[in-house]
C-alpha cells in the first residue's frame, strides 16, 4: 500500500468490519482475535469500539487490568515517569523505581529471603525461572502438569499441557520436560492419582536426581480455571525438599488480588522457591517478574539474566501504582465479593439447566462455567461455549473461553467493576445462555 493509499484509509470512517479486513491482510493469521471489536477507548470496566458501541469487559485483557482500564493513579504515575524518561535499560543505567518495585515484591511474595528480576512478558518470566532452577541445581529436568499453560516461547510451549492451538505444528520442543496429570476431581483425577503418576514418572521416565524443578499454576488458567486441591502443593513441597528440586509457582494469571489473595499460593500453607508474575502487575503496561529465594536467584552469573526492555521505567511506575491501588482499595476483598456475586448468579442458571452447566468454580474473581451435554463431564460442549462468547459480544459483553476441550466460559472482570455494571453483564450472559440452550 502506498503512502497516499494509507492516508486515504486513515481518512475514511473507521468500522469494525473495515479494520478486521485490514488486520487480516496485515497481521499474521496466528494472532487471531476473539471478535471484530476494535477498541477506541475504555474506562474501568467498559469499552467502546470505533463505531461507538459499548461493551462490558468480563475479560480484563486476560486478567491484566485488575485495577480497571485507565485507573487515574496508574495513568498519573506513568505520565510522571514519561515526563522524566522512558528508557535507559536497567542493565546499563538503572533507576530507583525498579529497585523499589523489587523491594515491594520481595516483601509481598510468600518466599523468605527473596530477590526479584524483571522481564517483559509472562513467558520470559517462566523461561528465566527454569534457567535459575537449572543453574542452581545443575539438573536439566522440569516437570509440568497436563492442562497447564506457561507461554508461547519454545520452552514454554514444551511446558504447556495443551496442544491446540498452542503446540500444534510448532515442534520439536526441548527435551527433559515431563508431564503428569493435574488433579481435577470433576474429571475423575484425584490428588492421590496425580501424586501416584508423579511417583510412576520417577520410576519409568526420569530419576528425581535429574529433575531441577516442578512448575504448577495454583489455579490453572488456559487449562480451565481448575484450582489445585487443598494440600496438594504442600505435598509437592515435601517431594521437592526430599529430592532437592525447586518448586516454581506460576502466578501469572492468578496474581495481584485476582483470587482474593495477593497471590493464590497464599491459600496453601506451602511456600514456593520461585514465583513468576505478570498480567495484573501493572494495569496493562508490559512488565513481568520472577521472585525467588536469593540463593536461587543469584545462581546465574551476571549477564545471564535480563533483556533490553526488562524492567521498563514505565512498567515499574505503573506496577508501583497498581500495588498502591490494590492495598488502598482493598481489591483482594473486593475480588471475594465479586466472585460470590457471579457464582450466585451462575448457580441459579445451573439449577435451571443442570444438563448444560456441569460445574461452576472460582477462586475469588476468577470464575468458570463448564458447559456439557446431558449433565456429563465426559460430554464437553465446546460449540455452546463458542456460541455464547460470540453472541455475548453482539449484545455488549466481552467474554473469554478456555479449557483443553474448549468448553469453559471464564469470567475475569476488573476488580474495580461497579456493582450495577457487574449485574448488567451477568444479565446479558444469562439472557444469551437462555436463548442458546
Amino acid at each position: 500500500m502506498t503512502l497516499s493509499a494509507l492516508t486515504r484509509t486513515e481518512a475514511a470512517p473507521k468500522t469494525n468490519a473495515g479494520l478486521q479486513q485490514r488486520k487480516d491482510a496485515a497481521i499474521a493469521r496466528g494472532m487471531g482475535n476473539l471478535a471484530p471489536i476494535y477498541v477506541d477507548r475504555a474506562r474501568n470496566s467498559e469499552v467502546w469500539d470505533v463505531e461507538g458501541n459499548r461493551y462490558i469487559d468480563f475479560g480484563s485483557g486476560i486478567a491484566v487490568v485488575n485495577t480497571g482500564h485507565g485507573h487515574p493513579k496508574v495513568k498519573a504515575a506513568v505520565q510522571a515517569q514519561l515526563d522524566r524518561f522512558s528508557h535507559t535499560c536497567l542493565m546499563v543505567s538503572p533507576y530507583e523505581s525498579a529497585v523499589e518495585l523489587a523491594e515491594r515484591l520481595n516483601a509481598l511474595a510468600p518466599i523468605e529471603d527473596a530477590k526479584s528480576m524483571f522481564v517483559t512478558t509472562g513467558a520470559e518470566a517462566v523461561e528465566n525461572a527454569v534457567k535459575m532452577a537449572r543453574a542452581y541445581t545443575g539438573r536439566p529436568g522440569v516437570i509440568a502438569f497436563s492442562g497447564g499453560f506457561h507461554g508461547r516461547t519454545n520452552l514454554c510451549m514444551g511446558l504447556t499441557g495443551k496442544v491446540a492451538p498452542y503446540k500444534a505444528g510448532f515442534g520439536p520442543f526441548p527435551g527433559e520436560i515431563y508431564h503428569v496429570p493435574f488433579p481435577i476431581a470433576y474429571h475423575g483425577t484425584s490428588a492421590a492419582d496425580s501424586l501416584q503418576a508423579l511417583d510412576a514418572l520417577f520410576k519409568v521416565d526420569v530419576e528425581p536426581e535429574r529433575v531441577a524443578a516442578i512448575i504448577i499454576e495454583p489455579v490453572q488458567g488456559e487449562g480451565g480455571f481448575y484450582p489445585v486441591p487443598k494440600g496438594f502443593i504442600a505435598e509437592l513441597r515435601r517431594i521437592c525438599d526430599r529430592h532437592g528440586m525447586v518448586l516454581i509457582c506460576d502466578e501469572i494469571q492468578t496474581g495481584f488480588a485476582r483470587t482474593g489473595r495477593m497471590f493464590a499460593i497464599e491459600y496453601d500453607e506451602a511456600k514456593p522457591d520461585i514465583m513468576t508474575v505478570a498480567k495484573g502487575i501493572a494495569g496493562g503496561f508490559p512488565i513481568a517478574a520472577v521472585v525467588a529465594k536469593a540463593a536461587i536467584m543469584d545462581a546465574p552469573n551476571p549477564g545471564g539474566l535480563g533483556g533490553t526492555y526488562a524492567g521498563s521505567p514505565l512498567g515499574c511506575a505503573a506496577a508501583l501504582a497498581v500495588l498502591d491501588v490494590v492495598e488502598e482499595e482493598r481489591l483482594a476483598e473486593r475480588a471475594l465479593d465479586i466472585g460470590d456475586t457471579i457464582t450466585a448468579r451462575l448457580k441459579k442458571m445451573q439449577h435451571q439447566h443442570p444438563d448444560r452447566i456441569g460445574d461452576i468454580r472460582n477462586k475469588g474473581a476468577m470464575v468458570a462455567l463448564e458447559l456439557v451435554k446431558n449433565g456429563s463431564p465426559d460430554e464437553p460442549d465446546a460449540d455452546l461455549a463458542k456460541a455464547i462468547v460470540a453472541e455475548s459480544a453482539k449484545h455488549g459483553l466481552i467474554l473469554l473461553s478456555c479449557g483443553i476441550r474448549g468448553n469453559v466460559i471464564r469470567i475475569l472482570t476488573p476488580l474495580t467493576i461497579e456493582d450495577q455494571i457487574l449485574q448488567e453483564g451477568l444479565t446479558i450472559l444469562s439472557e444469551v445462555f437462555e436463548r442458546l440452550v
